[in-house]
């Protein structure tokens, strides 16, 4: 019951953003709940990790080297140079660069199992990056927008460390010293995870309603093909450097799928509701793709990989 419910994250997602939009009353009052909500997802995240977790980089290092230099450049690069040819305003190409430089979404996780990815890797390469955005973040952003717009990077990286490193944090702690504890209530941790961003989802929407119908088109075309861009590389560009299927469908959905509900939230604590709207439309949408694509991949399956003319990479 519980995975069919987290199955349907994008429905539940259109829904309360629709709710949100057409009574947004009902959701403006609770914007303060953004960041607690937020960092409940982390501490979720921090209470499915170990130590161990991080230690399993030994084993994977390359594939993980070349995912996180792929999340870290196709996708704030693709931000900014879709804003820029879409001639995006000032508040929505600081969003869309936000939600280009952050960390990938845990919904990637998710979208790894279903198709068939390796699931191990997704979740240790979307906690490294978690961790490692915390720092490039606010570079990366400052460093793209920070001559057109005055971009706080030192708050931004102090909030990070509160909103994401902290929780994440205590949840492996938590973990580690009650872990049968934390077993027996793991199956809940995707289900609260998945309310809190909906509910985020909805705040957002509740704050811009009226200029949603203005800027949503364009919005939601820059957002389709910056996800679209960075499932693909991910996919293709790993494929040419001889990573096997596993891997290459594990790397593309850790690219495409970003954490775009942090960039939401680090656009509203900083900027403005505006800024906010690329975080929410891409939460709403990479959780369609991915859903899509992790479909398509299931279907297929393993063993159909095609053979790579290029010597493989071994892992050490």
């Amino acid at each position: 019951m519980l995975n069919k419910l987290i199955k349907l994250f994008p429905v539940w997602a259109i829904l309360f953003a629709g709710v949100a939009f057409l009574s947004p009353q009902l959701f403006v009052g609770i914007k303060s709940y953004i960041v607690p909500l937020l960092m409940l997802i982390m501490l979720s995240m921090g209470l499915t990790l170990t130590l161990q977790d991080f230690k399993n980089v030994i084993n994977k290092k390359s594939a993980i080297g070349v995912g996180m230099l792929l999340q870290f450049t196709i996708m704030p690069i693709t931000a900014f140079l879709v804003c820029y040819f879409l001639q995006l305003d000032t508040e929505l190409t600081v969003g869309m660069i936000l939600v280009g430089s952050v960390a990938g979404g845990t919904s990637s996780n998710v979208m790894c199992y279903l198709a068939k990815g390796d699931v191990a890797l997704s979740i240790t390469m979307t906690a490294l990056s978690t961790l490692v955005g915390v720092v490039l973040t606010p570079v990366i952003s400052g460093l793209l927008v920070g001559q057109s717009v005055d971009f706080p990077m030192l708050p931004i990286f102090i909030s990070l460390l509160k909103i994401v490193v902290l929780p994440i944090a205590i949840g492996i702690l938590i973990n580690s010293f009650l872990n049968k504890q934390v077993q027996a209530i793991s199956s809940l941790l995707p289900l609260i995870s998945m309310l809190s961003i909906v509910i985020i989802i909805a705040i957002v929407v509740a704050l811009n309603a009226g200029k949603l119908t203005d800027v949503g088109p364009i919005v939601m075309l820059a957002v389709i093909i910056h996800n679209s861009i960075g499932l693909f590389s991910g996919y293709f560009i790993t494929k040419l450097l001889g990573f096997d299927e596993k891997t290459s469908r594990t790397i593309a959905f850790e690219v495409g799928l970003q954490n775009s509900g942090l960039a939401a939230v680090l656009a509203m604590k900083f900027f403005s509701p505006a800024a906010a709207i690329p975080g929410t439309v891409f939460s709403l949408w990479h959780n369609i793709s991915g859903s899509i694509l992790s479909g398509y991949w299931a279907q297929k399956g393993l063993e159909t990989e095609e053979k790579i003319t290029t010597a493989p990479v071994t892992e050490s």
